[in-house]
C-alpha cells in the first residue's frame, strides 16, 4: 500500500461541484471527493486545503449547498491523502448557546484519519484567554498552526479469510488492555512498532493473549483524543485516553505507520487466533471541556445542537460527565453520528463490541434516565448494533446516576457490587456471605429481569479505574502523588489490604499471603456466573507502586515490564490460565441461566445447593451469622441448562471459600451419582496436584484459601464429563 500523493496546490479552476448531503464527512467515490457537514446554525462554511504536511493552507472554498442543514460539495479534483479542515461562520453570541469563530480551524467530526497533533496555544480558544468575562469576548488569531488536520482516507482493505470469532456471551472471558501500554515494553515486538496496533498484531503478542486463554480484548479508548493543556504543562499526558477529539479516527500515536488500515490489520491477526475486539468508547463528552474550553470541532461548528446547554443558561454546559460538557445525543443528528461511528467500526473496522463510558448518559433524556432513550432504543433495533456485544458502565454524576442492573435487554454492564463484595469478603470483613452467594450466582437481583442472563454481568476485581491486583494486596491506601494534585485524585474506596506492610515486602510470610489472596481473587472471578473480565497484567503481578488513578502516567508506572515477571509472577500467571481453562472446561461455570436452588418439579435436582462447613444446607441462622467467614456450594451438572426437558450432561463441582484467616474443617458432601471428589483447585497449594478425596471426608481448608473440586461418578473410572 502506497502514499496517495497530495495536490501541491488546487487553484480557482476547481471544479467543485454541488455533491450531496450524504454521507457525512469526506467520502472518496473512486473519482472525487463528497465533503457533507451538518450544522443547524451556521451561516456559511469553508472548506480548508491543506499541503500533505498539514502545515500550509492551500485554499479556501466555499461549500456551495446547504440542504436539510447539512453543508456540501464536492470536488472531482481530491483524492484520498487530501489533507482538510474547515472554517464555519455564524453568530458568536455565547448567552445564546452559540460560538461559531471562523478563525478557528475545525476537525470533521467524521474524519476517518487524522496529521499532525493538537499544540496548545492560546489561539485555539475561540475567546481572548485572561479578559475580563473571557468567554464572552471574541478571538481573532488564526488556530490552524496549532491544530491537527483531517485526512481524506481510502477504505479499500482486503480481509482475506479473517472471519469474527462470533464467541457467546457465555463462553466470553474479557481481557482489559492497553494499546500503547500493554506492548511499549514487549521484548519481541520491534521497536518501531511498540505501543501500536503493529505491536499489538504482533505474533509473539498474540500467541500470548490466546494462550492465556482468554476470549476478548478489550482496549481502552482508540479514538483520537487529546492530551489535557494541564497535564502537559505538568509534564504528563492523558494515557487512558478518555478526552475525545473524534469518533471515527483512530488515536495518531497508537499507529507505527501512515495508514489506518493498521487497525484493520490488528483486528485481522487477533480474530484469526479466535479473539474477539472490544473498543472502550467515550460518547459522553468531548475534549472541548467547558466554556473556558478550546474551539477544536462541535463547539465551533455548532454548539447549541452537539452539547446538552444549562437550561435557561445556554452560555453554561450541563457537566453530567465531569469533564466540563455533555454531549447531546438527544439531537436527532448527534445521535446519528453516534450510531454512525458505531456501525463505522463495527463494519468497517470489523470489531465485536464496545465498552460504554459513563453510559448512564447515553440513557438520558431531559427527563432523566430511560430505559426507553433514543440512543438505547437506536442500539436495539439497529441490525448491526443490536447483534454485537454493547457493555455499559452504568454510572456517571449526573442525577440519579448510579443505574446498575437496569439497562434494557441486550446489554451487559459493568457489576461494581460484585468487585466490592469480592475484595470485602476476601479481605475479611464481617456479614459478607450472603451478598456473596448471590454475586457468585450472577447477581439476580440486578440482571434478572426481561429475560437478562447472568452475563450480563460484567464482573471484575480490578479495573483501569483504581488499583492493579498486585497493588490491592499490597497498599492500605493510593499513592498518586506522581499525578501532580498532592494524592487528591483518585478514589479512596479501594477496599484493600496491604497484608502488614504498605507497599513492597520482604517478608516471606506476608508475600505468600498476597500471593495467596491474588489466587483467591482471580480464581473467584472465575469461578462466578456472569462474564468475567480481567485487568492485562493482573495474571503476572503488574504493579503501578499503589497509583489508583494513573490516567495521566504514559511511563513506567503504567507500562508493563516484561522482562521482569520472575517466578512468582510466572506462577500466578500459569495459575490464571489453569483458572480459566477450567472454567471452559466445565459448564456449570457459565451457564446460561440464573441458578436458583429451586428443586426441579420432575427430577427434583438443585442447581445450586449451599453448604455450612458442617457439609448441611445453610439455614436463615447460618446466613445472619456475620462472623462466619466460610461457605460451600454445589454446583449441580444434572440441572437442566435450558427449559427444554433434557438431563443435564454436565459435571458436578464443588466450590468451597475460607476468608477466615483460621483453617476450617469442610465436610465433603456426597451427591447422587458419585462419592468421590477430585480437587482441581487449592489456592494455598497451587502446584499441589489433583487428588480425590472420598464424599464425608473433612478436609482441613486452610486460613484464607479457595478449593473447588470435581465430583467423580461411574464406579472405578471417572465417567462422563
Amino acid at each position: 500500500m502506497g502514499r496517495f500523493p497530495v495536490m501541491a496546490t488546487i487553484g480557482r479552476s476547481v471544479r467543485l461541484r454541488e455533491g450531496g448531503p450524504y454521507p457525512l464527512g469526506a467520502t472518496w467515490d473512486g473519482l472525487g471527493v463528497n465533503f457533507a457537514l451538518f450544522s443547524a446554525n451556521a451561516t456559511r462554511v469553508e472548506l480548508c486545503l491543506f499541503d500533505a504536511g498539514g502545515r500550509r493552507e492551500l485554499e479556501r472554498i466555499d461549500l456551495p449547498e446547504y440542504t436539510d442543514e447539512i453543508w456540501h460539495g464536492y470536488l472531482p479534483d481530491a483524492r484520498p491523502g487530501t489533507v482538510y479542515g474547515f472554517r464555519v461562520h455564524g453568530p458568536y453570541e455565547p448567552a445564546a448557546g452559540h460560538r461559531f469563530n471562523p478563525h478557528k480551524l475545525l476537525l470533521d467530526p467524521y474524519a476517518k484519519a487524522l496529521v499532525g497533533r493538537l499544540h496548545w496555544s492560546d489561539a485555539l480558544f475561540g475567546y481572548r484567554v485572561g479578559s475580563l468575562r473571557a468567554d464572552l469576548s471574541f478571538d481573532r488569531r488564526d488556530s490552524a498552526a496549532a491544530m491537527p488536520k483531517c485526512l481524506v482516507h481510502d477504505p479499500a482493505f482486503t480481509w482475506g479469510r479473517s472471519r469474527r470469532p462470533l464467541i457467546p456471551w457465555e463462553r466470553t472471558i474479557l481481557y482489559e488492555t492497553h494499546v500503547r501500554g500493554f506492548t511499549r515494553r514487549h521484548p519481541t515486538v520491534p521497536p518501531g512498532r511498540r505501543g501500536t496496533f503493529a505491536g499489538l498484531a504482533q505474533a509473539e503478542v498474540v500467541a500470548y493473549l490466546r494462550g492465556l486463554g482468554i476470549t476478548a480484548v478489550e482496549l481502552l479508548p482508540i479514538h483520537a483524543f487529546v492530551d489535557d493543556r494541564l497535564l502537559v504543562e505538568r509534564g504528563l499526558r492523558n494515557y487512558w485516553g478518555y478526552n475525545t477529539l473524534g469518533f471515527f479516527a483512530p488515536e495518531p500515536r497508537y499507529m507505527a505507520t501512515p495508514y489506518v488500515n493498521e487497525v484493520k490489520e490488528m483486528v485481522s491477526r487477533l480474530h484469526d487466533a479466535g479473539i474477539e475486539v472490544i473498543l472502550d468508547v467515550v460518547y459522553n463528552h468531548t475534549a472541548e471541556g467547558s466554556e473556558l474550553g478550546p474551539t477544536l470541532s462541535f463547539r465551533g461548528i455548532d454548539n447549541a445542537s452537539y452539547y446538552r446547554l444549562a437550561p435557561g443558561q445556554p452560555r453554561y454546559y450541563v457537566n453530567d460527565t465531569g469533564t466540563g460538557n455533555t454531549l447531546n445525543v438527544s439531537h436527532p443528528r448527534v445521535l446519528q453520528m453516534v450510531t454512525d461511528s458505531l456501525r463505522y467500526w463495527a463494519t468497517e473496522m470489523q470489531v465485536d463490541g464496545f465498552r460504554f463510558d459513563l453510559a448512564t448518559i447515553l440513557g438520558r433524556e431531559s427527563h432523566g434516565f430511560d430505559q426507553g432513550g433514543g440512543f438505547l432504543d437506536a442500539c436495539l433495533q439497529d441490525p448491526v448494533l443490536s447483534e454485537i456485544k454493547l457493555i455499559a458502565e452504568p454510572w456517571d454524576l449526573g442525577p440519579d446516576g448510579y443505574r446498575a442492573g437496569q439497562f434494557p435487554p441486550g446489554w451487559a454492564e459493568w457489576n461494581d457490587r460484585w468487585r466490592d463484595c469480592v475484595r470485602a469478603y476476601w479481605r475479611g470483613d464481617d456479614g459478607r456471605r450472603a451478598e456473596l452467594a448471590t454475586r457468585l450466582t450472577g447477581s439476580a437481583d440486578l440482571f434478572d429481569k426481561r429475560g437478562r442472563r447472568p452475563w450480563a454481568s460484567i464482573n471484575f476485581v480490578t479495573a483501569h479505574d483504581g488499583f492493579t491486583l498486585a497493588d490491592l494486596t499490597s497498599y492500605d491506601r493510593k499513592h498518586n502523588e506522581a499525578n501532580g494534585e498532592h494524592n487528591r485524585d483518585g478514589t479512596d474506596h479501594n477496599l484493600s489490604w496491604n497484608h502488614g506492610i504498605e507497599g513492597p515486602a520482604f517478608d516471606p510470610e506476608i508475600r505468600d499471603l498476597r500471593s495467596r489472596q491474588r489466587r483467591n481473587l482471580l480464581a473467584t472471578l472465575m469461578c462466578s456466573q456472569g462474564t468475567p473480565m480481567l485487568l492485562a497484567g493482573d495474571e503476572f503481578g503488574h504493579s503501578q507502586g499503589g497509583n489508583n488513578n494513573a490516567y495521566c502516567q504514559d511511563n513506567d508506572i503504567t507500562w508493563f515490564e516484561w522482562k521482569g515477571i520472575g517466578p512468582e509472577g510466572e506462577a500466578l500467571r500459569a495459575f490464571t490460565r489453569r483458572c480459566i481453562a477450567i472454567r471452559q472446561t466445565f459448564r456449570v461455570l457459565h451457564r446460561g441461566r440464573f441458578l436458583t436452588g429451586i428443586p426441579d418439579p420432575e427430577s427434583g435436582v438443585r442447581d445450586v445447593t449451599w453448604l455450612t462447613p458442617a457439609g448441611a444446607e445453610m439455614t436463615e441462622e447460618d446466613w445472619a451469622d456475620a462472623g462466619a467467614r466460610c461457605l460451600g456450594l454445589v454446583l449441580d451438572g444434572r440441572a437442566r441448562a435450558t427449559a427444554i426437558r433434557r438431563p443435564g450432561s454436565d459435571v458436578s463441582l464443588l466450590l468451597v471459600l475460607n476468608a477466615d484467616y483460621r483453617m476450617v474443617e469442610f465436610l465433603l458432601p456426597a451427591v447422587p451419582g458419585g462419592d468421590r471428589w477430585r480437587r482441581l483447585i487449592a489456592t494455598d497449594q497451587p502446584e499441589g496436584g489433583e487428588p480425590v478425596y472420598p464424599a464425608g471426608h473433612r478436609y482441613p481448608v486452610a486460613g484464607r484459601s479457595l478449593l473447588l473440586f470435581r465430583r467423580l461418578r461411574g464406579g472405578v473410572g471417572e465417567g462422563k464429563a
